[in-house]
């Protein structure tokens, strides 16, 4: 990558002051050390991302909710519980758990391993739809957690401790992890880098 033009005026990274560029220089309001590039932004979100995907097998393999009824015990993985969604006849719901615990959580890691893929090999790259395609994911990544939410919604609804108990299973925590580093792998993410390979593109054209 050639080196970077710093400019005249630079924005804190933590408390976003727009701050007058000097070699080694911290930010007067909230001493952070300035610097033209996020260190080290595309190995941390490959940490994320390889962790996020170690833990979508776990997330969608282990069961993650446990209903004992009269001493006996059902437990549900994410498709088993959106089949009986789908039996009962709650397609709507079952759709919502479906995208927001297996579509979107997938597509957020493919989509930013796509990015960060082409960010690492270098080459032809539309900036414009890679910025696109990086703030839908950054939009949908607070629905990620809406299946938690139907899982606790749908515990303290029929969980009474008596005849009928309702608690998560192992899925859940993993699932919850998923989302967390999927999270901060899109925040950590530094997407200035794309235009960075698109001036240093420029540079080596005839």
């Amino acid at each position: 990558m050639s080196k970077l033009q710093p400019p005249a005026l630079l924005g804190c990274h933590r408390c976003h002051k727009l701050v007058r560029w000097r070699e080694q220089s911290a930010c007067p309001r909230c001493g952070a050390h300035l610097h033209l590039r996020t260190p080290r932004s595309l190995s941390w979100t490959w940490a994320w991302l390889i962790s996020a995907s170690a833990l979508m097998l776990p997330a969608n393999l282990l069961p993650i909710t446990r209903l004992q009824t009269f001493g006996m015990v059902d437990e549900d993985t994410i498709f088993s519980g959106v089949m009986s969604l789908y039996r009962n006849d709650m397609p709507g719901i079952a759709t919502i758990v479906l995208v927001a615990s297996v579509i979107v959580p997938l597509f957020k890691i493919l989509g930013l391993s796509w990015i960060c893929l082409r960010l690492k090999v270098g080459g032809s790259l539309n900036q414009a739809g890679a910025m696109r395609l990086y703030r839908f994911i950054e939009f949908i990544g607070r629905w990620s957690i809406l299946d938690l939410f139907v899982i606790a919604l749908m515990m303290s609804a029929i969980d009474r401790g008596l005849l009928l108990n309702v608690t998560p299973g192992p899925a859940a925590t993993a699932f919850g992890g998923v989302v967390v580093l999927t999270l901060f792998a899109a925040k950590s993410l530094d997407t200035r880098l794309l235009w960075d390979q698109d001036n240093d593109n420029e540079s080596k054209e005839p």
